[in-house]
């Protein structure tokens, strides 16, 4: 065997380890912390074999995550979302604005440059705001990064112990009931051959959304075909819980390799700072959630997933275990993530050449 295949096989029996303690555990989606973890502490405990995990293989897993997601969209539903635009928009702005305090906070307390911290603070934002931060000078793409990377850790370790604990037990319990109850009842039977249109059907929206640069577009791409065929009438299945697990562990073994704190300076300063914005970002969250509450009927775990400042793959598995309603939380993750993909970046540039432009003056 070729040393890449063997990394390879090293690396996934590394995050199946991981997701057996998880679940051995009784820790929540353990499918995809386990991995993250087991892989994270691996990659840098063990020199001798480099881990090693292909993008292709986390797309995939993607595809079945955007395929699941789609699933709930029906008529009905989408009707519902576009009666919470308004909400979307006003509750998608106090977050950022949110962002941008803690950032102001972060960077006074630190010392760390603010548009550093500002756009490693940016949530859900990983995708665009590396590109960018790399045409902006002064900014430390490494500090970036790894606010970035960490902040979406955190959310993946934490925000299942939050929805899972005592503290949306009321609000969450009953539907989490249904989530389990459903999850029992998909099975093998009719799964075929349905399954091989979306699977081709799904592939190719992704490879189509990469090509025309859609955000995270490995979930994007074939949740609109899964949907468009929802909608049409044509018949859908839930897949079985081994995809459902398969996919998780994909993604979660991607996420754990991403965080290379090796590559840090001053990792103390970096790490308590990444913690205290974190901390601080759920905390808002948590509080526009409860807005959201009073402005519509949807549930506490419902509210939360769709506001937490994590990405669309992340809070849908989440949402998915947790029985949330689907839709609206992709929904509200879905607009922010467009609304940061079109709207943040220009701002950001035009008030960076505004700060640059006043720094000598002012000096």
């Amino acid at each position: 065997m070729s040393s890449k295949a063997v990394r390879l096989i090293c690396t996934l029996f590394c995050g199946i380890i991981g997701a057996v303690i998880f679940q051995w555990i009784h820790m929540p989606i353990p499918w995809l912390l386990g991995p993250m973890i087991c892989t994270l502490i691996a990659s840098k405990s063990f020199k001798r074999v480099k881990p090693l995990w292909p993008p292709v293989l986390r797309n995939a897993g993607m595809i079945i995550i955007g395929y699941t997601i789609g699933l709930s969209f029906t008529l009905a539903t989408l009707q519902q979302i576009g009666r919470q635009l308004p909400s979307m928009i006003l509750l998608t702005v106090l977050l950022l604005l949110c962002s941008l305090m803690i950032a102001s906070l972060v960077s006074l307390l630190s010392g760390v440059p603010f548009p550093t911290v500002l756009m490693g603070s940016i949530p859900g934002g990983l995708t665009q705001m590396i590109p960018l931060a790399e045409e902006i000078k002064g900014i430390d793409i490494t500090v970036v990064t790894f606010l970035q990377v960490s902040r979406l850790m955190m959310i993946i370790f934490f925000v299942p112990l939050l929805v899972f604990s005592s503290l949306f037990e009321g609000a969450g319990g009953k539907a989490v009931e249904a989530a389990v109850h459903s999850a029992a009842a998909a099975s093998w039977e009719g799964l075929f051959p349905h399954i091989i249109v979306f699977a081709v059907l799904c592939t190719l929206f992704a490879i189509v959304g990469q090509r025309f640069k859609f955000p995270t577009a490995y979930l994007l791409g074939p949740m609109i075909a899964t949907v468009l065929l929802n909608l049409s009438g044509y018949t859908v299945h839930a897949l079985p819980t081994v995809f459902l697990n398969a996919s998780q562990l994909v993604i979660g073994i991607y996420v754990g390799m991403l965080l290379k704190p090796e590559q840090l300076g001053n990792k103390l300063r970096i790490i308590i700072l990444a913690i205290f914005s974190g901390i601080l970002l759920i905390l808002c969250s948590i509080g526009l959630s409860l807005l959201l509450t009073k402005l519509h009927t949807v549930s506490m775990v419902t509210a939360f997933l769709g506001l937490a400042p994590g990405g669309m793959d992340q809070m849908g598995i989440i949402a998915k275990e947790a029985g949330a309603d689907l839709s609206v939380v992709i929904c509200y993750q879905l607009f922010r993530t467009l609304f940061i993909f079109l709207a943040v970046p220009p701002l950001l540039k035009a008030v960076f050449k505004a700060m640059a432009r006043r720094q000598p003056s002012s000096s």
